[in-house]
């Protein structure tokens, strides 16, 4: 009560006026070091907040941070990291529409639980796991086409499995020429598979008897490859799907099937041969112009499109019909992915760096997107079927499902975030 009764005696100061000064005077001080601290203090609090909406491994936050994200992340450049937190896969090996080689986990492939361990990190992004009921409520009345060779049923298995987790109610339904297809009924979303190998269509071709500009030249037999004629197994996907996933690549660097002396590929362009006979790396380039074009002429508006690049192959001590094996149970270091996939050590693995190459030149100032799947799967020379596939050679070609075309589908789906459909 003292210091009341004083201040309300205004002719008995308290203080001097020296003495009032120098109050005045630390009173500033302390405000401004309040005020210096409170600064910092925010501004810490923001730039910590930063890295959740950015780096966190889990979730983005909202749509529009999904989208930001999306657009400016370069989620090919990035590392696997072995997260010993993860139980089980988004779906298990029960998903019957896992073709059997695949099957790892059933298959008793070794290390095939571990392989859904390591996630996939980009260096300045997020990379979410998809969530499969969000993805069917905002892809309703949609239409989702995979276009390729094995590879991309791969892909197209992992997100039927992923989705089919959730909802019960789907029926087996295939577009004009898919050769797998099923629509979730609730939502009327439609996802199919149609499988060509080398996009362009093709078929055996032998010698007439009666001669030929080819014949001329010596061929007595080996493959046609039409360059402008689609795969009668995709060609009206372009007018169904709004969504289109295209791949190809394998086929063209397969000695097995189109053995470049005994039957090797012979491209034809309005129906005459190309004379001279190029080699497949040219022909690989002609189809993707013409197929590419097609593409383009007959999708509908809005249609999304993307090319998703080469699946690399990780075959050790020779090619899968010379005893090439992939025993690996984990990823493969930064020097490692380099000896095998670099384009000047030619390796039996070589041809992914090389048909990507074409893919980059071929969809230069089109409408297709990429889908940059390449270095991320460079890395897992142990998520293979390897021995446990069920062939008499180890498939070091295909991926374990469940597996690393998980991550493709994650990849696919954040691209597709930042697109509007229709």
């Amino acid at each position: 009560m003292a210091s009341n009764h004083h201040y309300r005696r205004p002719h008995q100061p308290l203080t001097s006026p020296s003495t009032t000064c120098l109050y005045i005077f630390l009173s500033i001080i302390t405000l401004t070091a309040l005020f210096l601290y409170s600064s910092h203090h925010f501004t810490s609090s923001t730039e910590s907040l930063k890295p959740i909406n950015q780096h966190v491994s889990g979730q983005i936050k909202d749509n529009e941070a999904t989208s930001a994200s999306a657009a400016v992340c370069d989620y090919s450049e990035g590392k696997w990291f072995y997260d010993p937190t993860v139980r089980s896969g988004r779906y298990d090996e029960t998903c019957k529409e896992i073709y059997k080689g695949w099957n790892c986990i059933a298959g008793n492939r070794s290390g095939a639980k571990e392989i859904l361990k390591w996630r996939w990190q980009p260096n300045h992004c997020a990379l979410p796991q998809f969530d499969p009921i969000r993805f069917l409520q905002s892809h309703r009345d949609i239409s989702i086409g995979f276009v390729g060779d094995s590879l991309n049923r791969n892909m197209f298995v992992s997100l039927f499995c992923s989705l089919r987790r959730v909802t019960d109610e789907v029926k087996k339904w295939r577009p004009a020429g898919a050769d797998r297809g099923f629509t979730f009924l609730k939502y009327n979303l439609t996802i199919a598979y149609h499988r060509t190998n080398l996009l362009a269509r093709y078929g055996r071709w032998s010698a007439n008897a009666n001669g030929g500009e080819l014949e001329s030249l010596g061929y007595k037999e080996g493959y046609r490859v039409d360059v402008d004629i689609p795969d009668g197994t995709w060609a009206e996907a372009p007018s169904f799907h709004d969504i289109l996933i295209y791949n190809t690549g394998h086929w063209w660097w397969a000695p097995s099937k189109f053995d470049p002396v005994n039957s090797p590929m012979l491209f034809y362009e309005n129906g005459q041969p190309l004379i001279p006979p190029v080699s497949p790396e040219v022909g690989l380039d002609v189809v993707l112009k013409h197929m590419i074009s097609y593409v383009e002429e007959k999708a509908r508006p809005g249609t999304v499109l993307f090319f998703r690049t080469q699946s690399p192959r990780h075959f050790e001590g020779g090619d899968w019909d010379q005893g090439g094996s992939c025993a690996r149970l984990q990823p493969l270091s930064p020097h490692e992915v380099e000896e095998f996939f670099s384009v000047q050590n030619n390796g039996t693995n070589v041809e992914t760096r090389l048909v990507n190459e074409h893919l980059y030149e071929a969809i230069k100032s089109t409408a297709f997107r990429l889908l940059d799947i390449t270095r991320m799967s460079e890395f897992r020379a142990d998520a293979h079927p390897s021995s446990a596939g069920g062939k008499k050679h180890d498939d070091c070609m295909h991926w374990c499902l469940p597996g690393i075309t998980d991550t493709w589908n994650d990849l696919f789906i954040q691209h597709l975030s930042s697109i509007k459909i229709r």
